[in-house]
């Protein structure tokens, strides 16, 4: 457990980081983020999730820690994708202007921040006191990548719910409107990636951590690959596969949690950090490249079709 030098730390130099962001998204409100924009901060925040990760031992003796905050990063930006496609949908129906979408993201992202940080604080008080909670995770993760590769997440799919139209008729903005709208979804999302980030390290900080870069980057990743997500038509398939294994493998942990270790006669393995990382990154890896090379324009995601 991470020391509470280490939190506060932490967290003061995030709170530097939204503010700076938030400093500069209000001086820049009226000026639309170019691609070129998205892709240098896109690379700043990347290039600070590695120097955290390989910087970590300076401040803490686990030896997994390092492997364990990559992991759970590379998971947590990973799922994040899946966030753009939603978003790209809410900030279009909506009719956003493309100047003010880059201060409603950031300001979603911190409320969602927020939100994830009690989410986490939840999720590691729920894991201490009972031990039955990683076969819940395991089991919901599952169902999820299932619901991920059955279920169409199109454009159709996304609906002005109560709480929406109550906003509109109360004469809320277009603006507060998204803002609501984005927080609501990410924490509708976090209920999925914060128990994935869990199968990989059950420390709190690193959780926290690992979300805190993943969201952080995820405004200017907006920018970068919105009008790349209709390519990458795989890339269902990659996540519901990376939850899937999140999925088995803290349902595995959960068994020798209890002390079952063989079924049938058959002994269960462990999963170590480094078959989690290599599935991961290439789980990534290879539906991302064959999206590319697929190149389909307006092809639909084959997951993410229309049933008849």
């Amino acid at each position: 457990m991470e020391s509470t030098t280490t939190w506060l730390i932490t967290l003061g130099v995030l709170s530097l980081v939204i503010v700076f962001d938030l400093t500069l998204a209000i001086i820049r409100r009226n000026k639309e983020t170019t691609m070129t924009e998205a892709g240098i901060w896109t690379v700043i925040y990347v290039a600070a999730a590695i120097a955290f990760g390989i910087l970590m031992p300076n401040w803490t003796t686990d030896p997994n820690a390092q492997k364990e905050f990559f992991a759970g990063w590379l998971t947590e930006y990973a799922l994040s994708v899946d966030n753009i496609f939603v978003f790209v949908i809410i900030l279009s129906r909506l009719q956003v202007e493309k100047t003010k979408q880059q201060l409603v993201l950031l300001l979603g992202i911190i409320i969602a921040l927020v939100l994830r940080g009690g989410f986490i604080a939840a999720g590691s008080a729920i894991i201490e006191k009972f031990s039955g909670a990683f076969f819940i995770f395991g089991a919901f993760l599952i169902f999820t990548a299932y619901k991920l590769l059955v279920e169409d997440e199109g454009e159709e799919e996304w609906k002005e719910d109560r709480m929406i139209t109550f906003l509109r008729s109360k004469g809320a903005t277009t603006f507060v409107i998204a803002l609501v709208s984005l927080g609501f979804t990410d924490l509708v999302f976090a209920l999925d990636s914060i128990p994935a980030t869990f199968g990989v390290t059950q420390e709190p900080f690193l959780v926290f951590a690992a979300n805190a870069f993943a969201l952080l980057g995820l405004r200017a990743l907006y920018f970068l690959i919105k009008n790349l997500v209709n390519k990458l038509i795989y890339l269902s398939m990659g996540l519901a596969f990376i939850l899937i294994f999140i999925g088995i493998k803290l349902i595995i942990e959960a068994l020798h949690g209890i002390g079952i270790h063989e079924i049938a006669g058959y002994e269960i393995p462990h999963v170590s950090l480094a078959v989690s990382l290599g599935v991961i990154i290439s789980s990534l890896a290879v539906t991302t490249v064959i999206s590319l090379r697929k190149n389909p324009g307006h092809e639909p995601d084959p997951l993410h079709q229309a049933k008849d």
